[in-house]
């Protein structure tokens, strides 16, 4: 009798433990700790997604007055084909009554909801929204904090939780970024880039530091057509320390690299070069938070065929904006079915993609 009773109690015990560990709560800031408590309530949900569930998460579509309408999104979240979304334009107030619908829609399979809330574009992307200064003027970090501040407020009330800033380019001349960027001197950027991007993370919002390898020397616009970095990679060592700083997701840009005997991306842009995602920002410069891709939809990159694809087997984790995320979707399904690498990589891209929900207190709960 003595030994059933302890028995019991043991299991008792066991499953008070076990609760308390799903119950666990974490932050950002626990994103990059060894915690193998994490690790395991991440691979816990990753085993209850369906392989269709889990490529969801990689896919992140857009919504507003310059992204697809509702309409045609709403069959997506329904269907558990997206695993984010990107607002793009529009009233802060209809945002935030959208991103309740949505997450109440999908109960149980949190969307990450995304803006590109750069001090540059702030207002523009909300009009009723403080207006701020350019980031170019932004000089000190007191500057950069107080603009953080005003920024996650505001996203914090809508329902964000990652921005697409800071933008690094380290040039307020080219013709994409302009005033979007920090300035022209590495020893001013990083420090800057670096307040930016904790004061982010600590408001429980993920940063981007943005385009890697870098966009402010290059000519052209990858809104419009394919651009160059001719040569060597004078814009790339401004990552490192930023990565140092914690940041937890870098957008690849649209960018192509020629002359360049080790990076040449064959004239494909770095977001479909393994080369360059996954060969230089993965393992040389040791980055272990989450790739984004730019816009899918952009003139550098809508016009090669099976893009999405690529930029997923590139090592991109989050496939930002495909113009057909249903195709992109069974596109990737396909490709893991015959190649075991492949497979593994994305398993690994949307482990980092669940780490982040989690930290960011979502919680699953899939069929």
């Amino acid at each position: 009798m003595q030994k059933q009773l302890t028995l019991l109690l043991l299991f008792v015990v066991g499953i008070t433990v076990s609760c308390q560990t799903q119950e666990k709560k974490y932050s950002l800031q626990d994103y990059y700790n060894n915690d193998p408590t994490l690790a395991r309530t991440v691979d816990e949900v990753y085993n209850q997604l369906s392989v269709e569930q889990r490529v969801a998460q990689m896919i992140v579509t857009s919504l507003g007055k310059l992204g697809k309408p509702y309409a045609e999104v709403e069959p997506l979240i329904k269907a558990n084909q997206v695993g984010g979304i990107i607002f793009l334009s529009g009233d802060p107030e209809q945002f935030k009554t959208d991103i309740e619908s949505i997450q109440a829609m999908s109960a149980g399979f949190p969307l990450l909801m995304s803006m590109d809330a750069e001090p540059s574009l702030f207002n523009r992307r909300m009009p009723g929204t403080p207006e701020m200064k350019p980031t170019l003027s932004l000089k000190t970090t007191d500057d950069i904090k107080q603009a953080v501040s005003t920024i996650d407020k505001t996203l914090h009330h809508v329902g964000f939780q990652h921005n697409y800033a800071p933008v690094i380019d380290m040039s307020p001349n080219n013709e994409a970024i302009g005033n979007r960027s920090l300035g022209s001197d590495s020893a001013t950027i990083v420090p800057l880039a670096v307040s930016f991007i904790t004061e982010t993370q600590n408001d429980q919002i993920i940063a981007t530091a943005k385009h890697f390898p870098g966009h402010g020397r290059v000519s052209g616009d990858t809104h419009k057509k394919l651009v160059y970095i001719d040569g060597e990679l004078t814009e790339v060592n401004l990552y490192k320390p930023i990565i140092e700083a914690g940041v937890i997701s870098i957008m690849v840009g649209h960018i192509a690299i020629e002359n360049n005997q080790k990076y040449s991306t064959e004239v494909l842009p770095s977001t479909l070069s393994e080369k360059v995602v996954t060969d230089l920002l993965r393992n040389e410069m040791q980055f272990d938070g989450l790739i984004i891709t730019d816009a899918m939809n952009m003139g550098a990159v809508k016009e090669i065929p099976n893009a999405t694809l690529l930029a997923a087997k590139a090592g991109c984790d989050i496939i930002l904006m495909p113009p057909n995320e249903v195709e992109t979707l069974h596109a990737i399904i396909a490709e893991m079915k015959g190649d075991t690498d492949f497979m593994n990589q994305v398993e690994a891209s949307v482990k980092r993609i669940i780490r982040a929900k989690i930290c960011l207190g979502m919680q699953f709960n899939a069929d």
